[in-house]
């Protein structure tokens, strides 16, 4: 099933899509649980919280049901405990480093020679830490949004880029757990947006210490445009279609992930317990920012991000005077 955090003139509340998706049904208002206070207490209630709402969406009817057009769907988890983005595919570290070395070649008098110079020697190729275990940065958890919220261009950029991903909601604690064991840890599925100023994060990355202020401003991570839940969704058949004011610029799928969720997770929980409420996140798809193809964001833009079985997550880009 799809759950939703939404407001009908009110404080956010918890919802589920009805079967044919034209309906939020307010799960609180069709019983007072506990477990239906926050998207995050669905989560941490788990089996039993899922299995009443899917009662309720059911049976609902009245006061308890709103058209989908009457809400505003919020991000899911207003404040993620934490969140985690990883580098999962191969294809997206390919094709940026194919443009980045190929701009550092452009740069020199001889660019066809300085490429091929380049290309022998292995500058900007993918490391090989990156076979060996999976790789992550942690964005910051303050700044998330949902869909039809506006992304808010910040002031020191220039560069502004999207990056179509999507990342798996834990729905227990673990420690030390195989990917066996880490795929009974998932909850759900979200739609994920990593907006990137690129030329922000190029000046720092050279630094060795992530992408700070590249990556980390508010609106620039967004989340949605709901949590389907782990029965409902294969995560590895999935696919990655971004749409940039209506047009198609790229399709990708989700089963050419190297690293899958299972091995994110696992690696994280080295001698470290991991928490319901993480949002464990897959790294751009291969063709799925504009970084590969050398085609940057403008203010006004519209980027919808469609994942299949998931939804459709829609951010205008708006660059304040």
């Amino acid at each position: 099933m799809k759950l939703v955090t939404f407001t009908n003139g009110g404080e956010p509340r918890v919802g589920a899509l009805s079967d044919d998706e034209t309906r939020v049904v307010d799960l609180a208002a069709a019983d007072d649980q506990p477990y239906f206070a926050t998207m995050l207490d669905v989560i941490e209630a788990g089996d039993m919280a899922v299995g009443r709402a899917k009662d309720i969406v059911a049976s609902a009817k009245g006061s308890a049901s709103f058209a989908l057009p009457d809400v505003t769907l919020k991000t899911p988890v207003l404040l993620p405990p934490q969140i985690r983005d990883f580098l999962c595919f191969e294809e997206h570290l390919i094709n940026a480093f194919a443009m980045l070395r190929k701009k550092k070649a452009d740069a020199e008098p001889d660019p066809e020679a300085a490429l091929k110079r380049f290309e022998k020697e292995g500058t900007l190729a993918v490391p090989q830490i990156w076979y060996d275990q999976p790789l992550y940065y942690k964005p910051s958890r303050f700044g998330v949004i949902g869909t039809d919220e506006d992304v808010l261009w910040p002031f020191f950029s220039e560069l502004l880029d999207y990056e179509m991903e999507f990342g798996a909601w834990l729905g227990k604690s673990g420690k030390d757990v195989t990917p066996d064991q880490a795929k009974d840890l998932i909850f759900g599925y979200s739609i994920f947006n990593d907006i990137s100023a690129r030329d922000t994060q190029a000046y720092e990355m050279p630094a060795g210490f992530g992408p700070g202020k590249g990556k980390d401003f508010e609106t620039g991570q967004v989340i949605g445009p709901c949590i389907v839940t782990a029965d409902a969704f294969d995560p590895y058949a999935a696919e990655m279609i971004v749409r940039i004011n209506g047009e198609e610029v790229s399709r990708g799928q989700s089963g050419t992930m190297h690293w899958k969720f299972e091995d994110c997770i696992a690696h994280t929980s080295r001698a470290e317990t991991v928490y319901p409420g993480e949002f464990f996140c897959s790294g751009t798809v291969g063709g799925g920012c504009g970084l590969e193809r050398d085609e940057f964001l403008a203010p006004g833009d519209v980027v919808e991000l469609e994942v299949t079985g998931i939804g459709v997550l829609r951010n205008r880009v708006v660059r304040p005077r």
